[in-house]
């Protein structure tokens, strides 16, 4: 990376504090921006990064790991949202999309909960090196991308009948520029602090410094209040506490409603699990540490399913936040429920402080999030490596960013790296001719025998080339599933048409348990004389 912004070092209680305050600011404006998103009140989003962050970071797999709101769940969850307000306004019954979220969630966190019982999150394990760093680089240029958004205001000439309206437009010059300006100080900040100490979080600084520059009103600049007044008419923090929201409503009946809420908690379910465990794995690269998997999948379950009864809209890992954390030198769970506990304290009593901090503030901590991200060793690759990588990493980035779909992504990359293996595993099966015995001739194996070799391999044996005896000799080669086993069912059965014998030997224990538990659908002969294994039964 082009900065240093992750340290690797060890935690304490003043490190975790400190980045636990820095961290609750950051989240402040992520929620309120994701909840609009998801077509809910800025309080659902505010109170879901207090459950998923408090919950997780209590009990997840990943200490200095923070989640909260995301905009991947903010994405899936708003299409129910949507939907379950359109059924509420034909049944008659008020806010039945939140319902529908509640109910999306509850069940995602049962999804998310019962994969980390059954120790699934170790799949994670079998996403190659490409896949995570397209998924990284999508991610980045996501939040990038989001950012600019706070450069805009809502459109006072738009118009929702013509498709050429935009809802939003660039603010005018000045600001633009007071905005910019701003997040240069920030970052600059944030970069050449810690050459004088590292004794405060750079971040939480900078953080301060452009916020009393604002607050002295010599310059106007756009706030949180400001982003807040954007979505919701208001300007203020609402104070409540959360209360019970089960969802009782639902028209679970109705032709197409269970589909759509079991359908949309899947989908919300995988896409959580697969940026919480990507984000987990980045992070214990950063701080050469190992999370537990499975363990963060059952906390990102019960803080879902926690968040939808008490009124949340959900989330997961937060790779932003995460990285601030990280670089702020928070290591332990104490960081996350500072965060947790601080963003609780500002939604109930800190509502009129926070609501000016500056979004050009924030904007800035995220443009460096955003830089500390990408892995720009990612430019170093084009001629270095195959170029069947390179084009993993961009199909994996460019999803990311054009669909939105990050379980989609890591899916389709996962994929293409497989049959990529699969294509290349496939040209390196040798067959090694060896006549040495008078009357016998023996085929060396070298490679994997499986699904995507065993075309080639049965090829090149051809009976009436040989002789009466053939040997396939397996000492350097493996037989890997029931497609190869099928393969050397066939040359047998070839061999055998033709009046002459073929036989494997040096099989590995894995191999002959294998040929032997498929003894019924399949007829190979394992050489008696094999020298180091028992023969199989026929």
């Amino acid at each position: 990376m082009i900065f240093d912004l992750i340290k690797k070092r060890n935690g304490n209680w003043k490190d975790d504090t400190l980045s636990g305050l820095t961290v609750a600011l950051a989240l402040v404006p992520e929620a309120i921006a994701f909840s609009f998103i998801a077509g809910v009140e800025p309080l659902v989003g505010l109170w879901a990064a207090v459950f998923m962050g408090l919950i997780t970071s209590a009990f997840g797999g990943r200490p200095g790991m923070i989640s909260g709101s995301t905009g991947a769940i903010a994405i899936v969850v708003a299409t129910v949202v949507r939907a379950g307000n359109q059924h509420g306004e034909a049944l008659g019954i008020e806010a039945l999309g939140l319902q529908y979220l509640f109910a999306v969630l509850m069940i995602a966190g049962i999804i998310q909960a019962l994969i980390g019982v059954s120790k699934l999150g170790r799949f994670i394990r079998l996403v190659p090196h490409p896949v995570m760093m397209g998924f990284v680089n999508g991610l980045a240029i996501v939040i990038l991308l989001g950012q600019f958004d706070f450069f805009k205001m809502p459109n006072p000439a738009y118009d929702s009948t013509n498709p050429d309206s935009p809802a939003r437009i660039w603010m005018e010059q000045g600001g633009l520029v007071m905005m910019g300006v701003l997040a240069a100080i920030t970052m600059a900040i944030i970069h050449f602090f810690p050459k004088i100490t590292n004794a405060v979080p750079s971040i939480l600084i900078a953080i301060l410094v452009v916020g009393g520059i604002s607050a002295t009103g010599i310059i106007e600049t756009k706030t949180i209040a400001d982003v807040l007044y954007e979505g919701s008419g208001n300007r203020e923090l609402s104070n409540s506490l959360p209360v019970l929201s089960w969802p009782g409503d639902i028209p679970w009946k109705q032709e197409g409603v269970a589909l759509l809420i079991i359908g949309t908690a899947f989908s919300v379910a995988m896409v959580g699990i697969i940026e919480s465990l990507m984000t987990l794995q980045l992070i214990d690269d950063m701080t050469e540490t190992r999370g537990q998997g499975n363990r963060e999948c059952l906390a990102q379950g019960g803080a879902n399913f926690l968040s939808g009864l008490f009124g949340g809209m959900g989330g997961c890992a937060m790779i932003g936040q995460s990285l601030i954390n990280i670089k702020s030198g928070g290591r332990g769970r104490w960081s996350g429920i500072v965060a947790a506990l601080t963003l609780t304290a500002f939604i109930l009593v800190g509502g009129p402080l926070i609501v000016q901090i500056p979004i050009a503030a924030l904007v800035g901590v995220m443009f460096m999030v955003v830089i500390g991200t990408f892995e720009w060793a990612t430019l170093k690759t084009v001629g270095r490596v195959p170029f069947s990588e390179i084009f993993v990493i961009v199909a994996v980035t460019l999803i990311t960013v054009f669909m939105h779909n990050l379980a989609l992504a890591v899916f389709v990359g996962v994929i293409l790296s497989a049959l990529v293996f699969a294509w290349e595993s496939a040209k390196h099966v040798r067959l090694r001719l060896d006549d040495s015995q008078e009357g016998v001739r023996i085929y060396n194996l070298q490679g994997v025998l499986y699904f995507g070799s065993v075309r080639e391999f049965a090829e090149r044996l051809v009976p009436s080339n040989d002789p009466d005896e053939v040997i396939i000799d397996f000492k350097e080669a493996r037989v890997c599933d029931f497609s190869s086993l099928e393969t050397l069912n066939g040359v047998t059965e070839r061999y055998k048409v033709a009046g002459k014998r073929i036989r494997l030997r040096h099989l590995s224990p894995a191999c002959v348990n294998m040929i032997d538990s498929a003894s019924p659908l399949v007829t190979v002969e394992v050489a008696e004389d094999d020298p180091h294994y028992e023969p199989a039964r026929m």
